[in-house]
């Protein structure tokens, strides 16, 4: 097949060995740069998305996908959460009371968030039962006065399982219409601990605390109420549409409040997000670094050929010609960088969980120690969409890199060049 003029030329001049060997270590070290920084951009988002993967599954381990609740409290739950169920896209759903709470063991005292559950219930929407590290999640009967506590708040309150603790909830009196002041007052309680549990992040193991709902119930004074619902839906993702549609289609009544995942932990995402993107800005200047060394080969070249331009520009080739000519040379740089790259990087990728311990045992040093962080493992979730986004910006940016030099040759003037040679 016959190739066009710029493509001909082009590759001429990527295949002759340079008479300066210092032009060819450039154009290779170009090559180099940008493989080696498409590979490091896709192997860290991919890391990122694990990460962010191993976030959301942690905030979902103790909480729904979404949930409804009222101040006043619920009154007809087990109507609503079979009317609940029937909805398309709902697995399950559970009512549950939260409440503020101090707990004291007469020597150490800890604010923390006490929640009232059916554990029947709870076990088809969370996986708190699957992380009790001491004592029984079964423990938590109607009536029994037993709690289950956080591993970071059993350690703030230095308590174990068998350890009896003191429950203070603050409840709101009746308004003065019903006969109250609607000040406040202090209910007590005393529980015995029968379960710690470890889920791996703070905000769960340092301030959670679970008790049977009925218990919270007579905690809160709720008596035949619940606080709210816990929803749990097959697609995760679809989560915060189905909870604006039932608000559009008036499934709920407007004294409730709607929330869902993505409400609840907005900062945790938002964090992950910006992290994402400076990870993705400080491994683009590898690839800027590389652009410039295209630019910087693509220049010697220019000046090395200077008589071989000439030369053509007098057998008729154009300034267009002439710029494509030396484009085409740069974008092949950067795009054979860009393919080695993509293909490096998508197999480290889908093989951090085997090449992150070799590499830990040959120099001797743990990525995630155990002793400082929960996972122990590096993460990885490839997305097709970081890689191909990472490609195009990368192809943009060294056809970019070419256009100086490219003006460059197109400027050089055959009279003033073919006169000394």
């Amino acid at each position: 097949m016959k190739k066009p003029l710029l493509v001909f030329i082009g590759l001429r001049y990527l295949r002759a060995r340079s008479a300066n060997q210092y032009v060819s270590f450039v154009a290779f070290a170009s090559v180099l740069g940008v493989m080696l920084g498409v590979a490091a951009l896709i192997v860290v988002l991919s890391v990122m998305n694990g990460f962010e993967n191993e976030l959301r599954d942690r905030l979902l381990s103790m909480s729904s996908h979404a949930s409804i609740s009222s101040r006043q409290g619920i009154d007809n739950s087990a109507a609503l959460a079979a009317e609940l169920t029937a909805q398309p896209g709902v697995e399950a759903v559970a009512p549950f009371i939260e409440m503020e709470a101090m707990l004291s063991t007469g020597r150490e005292l800890g604010g923390a968030i006490l929640t009232g559950i059916d554990p029947a219930a709870e076990r088809v929407l969370t996986s708190v039962s699957e992380h009790i590290v001491s004592g029984s999640y079964d423990s938590l009967q109607s009536g029994s006065a037993n709690v289950l506590l956080g591993i970071g708040l059993a350690r703030q309150l230095d308590v174990l399982t068998g350890d009896r603790i003191t429950l203070l909830v603050p409840q709101r009196r009746a308004p003065a219409e019903a006969g109250g002041n609607g000040s406040f007052s202090s209910v007590i309680r005393s529980f015995t601990v029968t379960g710690i549990f470890e889920m791996g992040l703070q905000d769960h193991d340092s301030v959670r605390a679970l008790i049977h709902l009925d218990d919270a119930a007579d905690l809160a004074g709720m008596s035949g109420r619940v606080g709210g619902l816990r929803i749990r839906v097959s697609d995760i993702f679809a989560a915060p549409d189905i909870m604006r549609s039932w608000q559009i289609d008036s499934v709920l009544a407007e004294n409730l409040k709607v929330s869902d995942w993505t409400i609840e932990n907005a900062s945790y995402f938002r964090a992950v997000r910006i992290e994402k993107i400076m990870m993705a800005l400080l491994l683009s200047l590898i690839i800027g670094v590389a652009a410039f060394n295209i630019v910087a080969s693509l220049v010697m070249v220019v000046t090395e050929k200077r008589a071989g331009i000439a030369i053509l520009r007098t057998l008729g080739c154009s300034r267009r010609t002439i710029i494509g000519i030396f484009v085409f040379q740069g974008t092949v740089i950067g795009w054979l960088g860009c393919l080695c790259g993509i293909a490096l990087g998508v197999y480290l990728s889908l093989n951090v969980a085997t090449l992150a311990p070799a590499l830990e045992s040959l120099f001797g040093f743990q990525f995630m120690p155990g002793d400082v962080y929960y996972l122990t493992s590096l993460p990885a979730d490839l997305h097709w969409a970081d890689v191909l986004g990472t490609s195009i910006t990368v192809l943009v940016i060294t056809m970019l890199a070419t256009l100086y030099p490219a003006s460059r040759a197109a400027s050089v003037e055959p009279s003033e060049v073919l006169r000394y040679e």
